[in-house]
């Protein structure tokens, strides 16, 4: 795994800022700290040990430089990765990307019955994603339990912590991100704890909390999460 020396995150670029140069031989990840998506990425980075080859562009997103769309990336969205003259987007896109092109330790399996199980993970989650954020306009206790049943059961196929057995993965990567986020929203405002009858991503969730490299891209703020959920989905009565 990477070294586990915590890095020095450069400050988010407003609108303000200086655009640094495009396809000069740098790799660059364009993020955000904030950004579950973005953060898939960051993880995939740090676990390989790409921190010097990868560098980190973090951008402010609610005032974001009008060169990122512009110059960069017309999508205006995090994250992208520049690399090798070509900029490329979409964030299950790019763990892949990340993990055939760079060096580092593997985050797919060899096993073709686990490569085939990743794939089912990874075709999965934006619909988990989407049902989970559909659910805090109603009743999540109701109609999220599907989705959390989905990585309990997932967890059991094989022996050990991680979503393919022993070894961390693209599976946990494109999940954790957002689970953490809807454990501490749902906890929070529905008083639903999505580990209760689910032991086994209780200990995935503990377990992912040990992986140093994953706990440094974890700067988002339990607070801003809250709040930022509430107003984009919760009904104000």
């Amino acid at each position: 795994m990477a070294t586990e020396t915590v890095e020095s995150l450069p400050p988010p670029l407003n609108a303000t800022a200086e655009q640094p140069p495009l396809f000069d031989g740098t790799t660059r990840l364009y993020t955000s700290y904030s950004c579950p998506f973005a953060q898939r990425v960051w993880i995939t980075r740090n676990y390989k040990g790409l921190q010097d080859k990868i560098k980190l562009v973090p951008l402010d997103l609610p005032n974001r430089p009008a060169w990122y769309k512009e110059k960069v990336y017309p999508e205006n969205k995090v994250p992208s990765l520049e690399h090798n003259g070509k900029i490329i987007g979409e964030s299950l896109d790019l763990i892949k990307y990340v993990d055939s092109n760079f060096e580092g330790p593997s985050l797919s399996p060899n096993d073709a019955d686990k490569k085939k199980f990743l794939e089912e993970l990874l075709s999965y989650v934006d619909k988990f994603v989407g049902t989970v954020f559909t659910s805090f306009k109603g009743d999540p206790t109701k109609e999220a339990g599907a989705a959390f049943d989905y990585l309990e059961d997932a967890l059991k196929k094989y022996d050990g912590p991680f979503l393919l057995g022993q070894d961390f993965s693209l599976a946990d990567i494109a999940y954790i991100p957002f689970v953490e986020r809807f454990q501490i929203f749902l906890s929070e405002v529905f008083k639903y704890d999505i580990t209760a009858g689910r032991p086994k991503l209780g200990a995935w969730i503990e377990e992912l909390n040990k992986i140093d490299v994953y706990k440094q891209t974890k700067k988002f703020d339990p607070k801003q999460v809250v709040e930022y959920y509430k107003q984009r989905f919760v009904a104000q009565n």
